[in-house]
């Protein structure tokens, strides 16, 4: 079996010993079943990885000891999500889809048409379940960049601040005129320097929503021919944003 790996990171540069949360150490040493003298990957979410032994398996918080450092990982494209609120449990999934392709971060949008409707309690729990899956993604798929989960905003709040925050602003569209992926990058000679997908959610935004995105400088691209569920757009609008970023500017 492959290394484990655990969310964390050193003390110090000078105390080379990661000590995990409790909730880490459950994972790492019940889930898991790790123990002493195991090699432990450790990751902290910003593309740097430590090769460690675990030492101790106290339930209040696991040790290991750092080993070595390993070379850190850049990020290959800085591709974020905003996402308007599908129902029922599709955030997490979508969390994790966007943390396994490699998304910057994921922007939870409430819309005219969210069928989930959140007060402030509400929101910062989910907010902080949406964090944990992402973390439990990316140690899945050894991803060492976790996303940046931001807190739930109105559209119209995120659309506000779009224009100042990325310099390509996509949104996934079914409507007449809507371009395909490749022509919208054909006119860019270099990378951007962050880009954002926008996605509605079941019954996609309304056109009022659209016309908004495109007069702050949104993009209408389309997917296909085919209406895909709001799960489905948004892995697929990220997976073919990073392969043609890759492909024109790695």
């Amino acid at each position: 079996m492959g290394d484990f790996r655990a969310f964390g990171k050193p003390a110090s540069v000078q105390e080379p010993v990661v000590i995990l949360s409790r909730d880490e150490t459950h994972h790492l040493c019940v889930v898991n079943r790790a123990r002493v003298n195991d090699t432990v990957i450790v990751f902290n979410g910003e593309g740097r990885e430590w090769k460690c032994r675990l030492t101790g398996t106290a339930k209040v918080g696991a040790t290991l000891q750092v080993e070595h450092v390993l070379p850190g990982l850049a990020l290959p494209f800085r591709v974020s999500l905003a996402q308007a609120l599908p129902k029922g449990q599709g955030m997490d999934g979508i969390v994790r889809k966007a943390t396994e392709i490699g998304a910057r971060r994921v922007l939870p949008l409430s819309s005219e048409r969210s069928q989930v409707h959140l007060d402030e309690a509400r929101g910062e729990r989910k907010h902080d379940k949406w964090v944990t899956a992402a973390v439990e993604a990316a140690k899945q798929c050894g991803n060492p960049w976790v996303p940046e989960i931001e807190p739930l905003v109105s559209l119209s709040t995120f659309l506000e601040e779009a224009p100042s925050r990325f310099d390509l602003r996509l949104v996934a569209s079914l409507h007449p005129g809507a371009r395909r992926l490749d022509q919208v990058l054909a006119s860019r000679s270099t990378a951007p320097r962050e880009a954002v997908w926008l996605v509605g959610p079941e019954g996609d935004l309304s056109p009022a929503e659209v016309e908004r995105a495109v007069a702050v400088g949104f993009q209408p691209v389309t997917l296909g021919p085919l209406v895909l569920r709001c799960e489905t757009a948004a892995t697929y609008a990220l997976s073919v944003l990073s392969h043609e970023w890759t492909a024109r500017w790695a």
